[in-house]
């Protein structure tokens, strides 16, 4: 898939998970659970303990799957992660040398950032997507507006304070897609086999997207 399609396709999906796990399994059936609600694209966080396997396993097992990599702090895991066929790679700052080694290979980056400032050195550097975190931290949905009001030009993300309850006002906000962590991704549920929760969860988002998008047209 191109770097173009690669963005529409998150677009598209409209809900990004940030799946963090404890092992490889659990990492595996969050993604599974996850995707069954009708969330096709996630990145796996370089938190997991062996991510790359698990961006590995996703990749050959689920090719219908849009799989990036997570928490990427420099360059040389960006490569590994590449390598192991990750579409996109995410971090929660900026690393200029990551933003130029994902352009070397045209492979889409969203590097994090939260003030405008950073938002701005990011774009400039060549981030594809921003991704705002923690937006929480900020105010939400209103500070990503306010974000959006002189840099309409930037595409960003907010993670951070996502949930079934904020990600409409996240969207009208001007949200490329949404960043969920804790409130879809929960490792507790895989544990005590609640599995279909998760993928509840997912549903919801993806209905949310749905019909945001759907009053829009």
């Amino acid at each position: 898939m191109k770097k173009t399609e690669v963005l529409q396709a998150i677009r598209e999906v409209g809900v990004l998970p940030v799946l963090r796990a404890s092992s490889i399994d659990t990492a595996m059936q969050l993604a599974e659970a996850i995707s069954e609600g009708g969330v096709s694209a996630m990145e796996v966080t370089m938190t997991v303990p062996g991510a790359i396997e698990v961006i590995r396993r996703l990749v050959k097992e689920r090719p219908d799957l849009l799989v990036g990599a997570g928490t990427v702090l420099d360059p040389e895991t960006a490569r590994m992660c590449i390598a192991e066929g990750a579409q996109f790679v995410v971090s929660p700052a900026i690393n200029l040398e990551t933003i130029a080694l994902c352009h070397r290979y045209s492979i889409a980056v969203l590097p994090g950032a939260l003030t405008p400032t950073e938002v701005v050195t990011a774009w400039q550097a060549g981030a594809d997507i921003i991704k705002i975190f923690p937006a929480s931290a900020m105010g939400g949905a209103k500070y990503l507006q306010s974000l959006k009001a002189p840099l309409p030009q930037i595409e960003l993300i907010p993670t951070g304070g996502v949930n079934v309850n904020t990600a409409k006002d996240f969207l009208a906000a001007g949200a490329y897609a949404l960043g969920v962590g804790a409130d879809l991704v929960d490792e507790k549920a895989c544990f005590e086999e609640r599995l279909h929760e998760v993928t509840a969860v997912a549903a919801k988002y993806a209905g949310i997207v749905r019909e945001f998008r759907a009053a829009q047209a």
